[in-house]
């Protein structure tokens, strides 16, 4: 039977980062999304308050921004030969993050089969942000649900990797799952954990253990 691999984004691919902070950065706003970071990370805000902030900090956004910031950002090393391999095995690789779909839809370049964020107006900016389009650790439930039924697998065939708090009803559902550098809402739920820089080595703790 094929698996399916799901991985978040913030944290978890980006090592020490998350997109719309190397957003930010490039607007030169690092230090008000650092503090909404901290703010939702110590539940004073969720997900669509989050979003609706630094969607109002982005106001001079541009693809241009947006560029830089994917090239530019922290990446975990051996992404794309992960998924190569995934694919040559006949499994499936998928990305499901809370971040801006306009950033982690640019991982289908990279081999991932599909990729969810919370959608946000195309850039620049035109139209207001829809909450109801902003992701949250249910909804990765959801879409992992939905993934599996696109790819003939069931949650049984899934495993999941991730860091933080936004993962922790994802690793609840699925039988096999790996903590990559993460932080203390995933203490003791993992089936796996690596904490370094190369991805590779996090997908060797599932793929060795069959």
């Amino acid at each position: 039977m094929a698996r399916l691999h799901l991985f978040d984004l913030d944290g978890t691919l980006l090592h020490g980062s998350t997109a719309p902070l190397e957003i930010s950065r490039q607007l030169g706003l690092e230090a008000e999304t650092i503090a909404l970071e901290k703010a939702i990370s110590e539940g004073h805000i969720g997900p669509p308050e989050y979003a609706t902030q630094v969607h109002a900090l982005w106001t001079d956004l541009t693809e241009a921004h947006v560029t830089a910031a994917f090239d530019g950002a922290p990446w975990m090393s051996g992404i794309e030969d992960v998924w190569r391999e995934i694919r040559r095995n006949g499994d499936y690789c998928a990305v499901v993050s809370l971040s801006p779909s306009f950033f982690v839809e640019r991982l289908l370049t990279w081999g991932a089969h599909a990729a969810h964020g919370s959608r946000f107006p195309a850039v620049p900016f035109a139209e207001p942000l829809d909450p109801a389009g902003v992701l949250s650790a249910a909804a990765k439930v959801q879409i992992a649900d939905l993934l599996c039924a696109e790819f003939g697998v069931s949650r049984a065939d899934c495993v999941a990797y991730g860091d933080s708090g936004s993962d922790k009803e994802l690793f609840g559902v699925v039988p096999v799952s790996v903590a990559v550098n993460a932080d203390r809402h995933l203490s003791g739920l993992a089936t796996h954990a690596y904490a370094g820089r190369d991805l590779g080595a996090a997908y060797r703790l599932v793929h060795r253990a069959g």
